[in-house]
């Protein structure tokens, strides 16, 4: 006897609700420590680069590691505390060059390779790892 049971999808999304823990935002602290250390990191990468670079902003993005603005702004996720230092040197490193590059061309990839040669490797990684809560 064949049993044909699917579950439906929306009754999934609520039992998986249930048991994902409640997002707790970070505090303004934990924001300003985290932006002191990539304010560190930056300087270090960008002796090597010489952009410039306005203002640096913790958010919770839902599917960005980071971004950079043409206007020069930097965005980085406050979940990248709980990334290991060597990929999130490459989100740091990795937004950076946008302020050289705009886009994902050979050119920009190079401006990474310069302070990071194991790009590739380190991006893989890092889509390894979740986002979302």
């Amino acid at each position: 006897m064949k049993v044909n049971f699917r579950f439906p999808l929306f009754r999934l999304k609520k039992v998986i609700a249930r048991r994902t823990p409640r997002f707790v935002p970070p505090t303004s602290a934990e924001k300003e420590i985290l932006r002191l250390h990539i304010e560190k990191r930056l300087a270090l990468f960008n002796k090597d680069y010489g952009f410039t670079y306005r203002r640096i902003t913790i958010r919770n993005q839902r599917t960005r590691w980071g971004s950079a603005s043409r206007s020069g702004n930097l965005n980085f996720n406050y979940r990248m505390t709980f990334l290991p230092p060597h990929l999130s040197d490459y989100v740091i490193v990795h937004e950076l060059c946008h302020l050289g590059e705009f886009n994902h061309s050979k050119k920009f990839w190079d401006l990474v390779a310069r302070t990071i040669p194991d790009h590739r490797a380190l991006r893989k990684e890092l889509r390894t790892i979740p986002l979302a809560r």
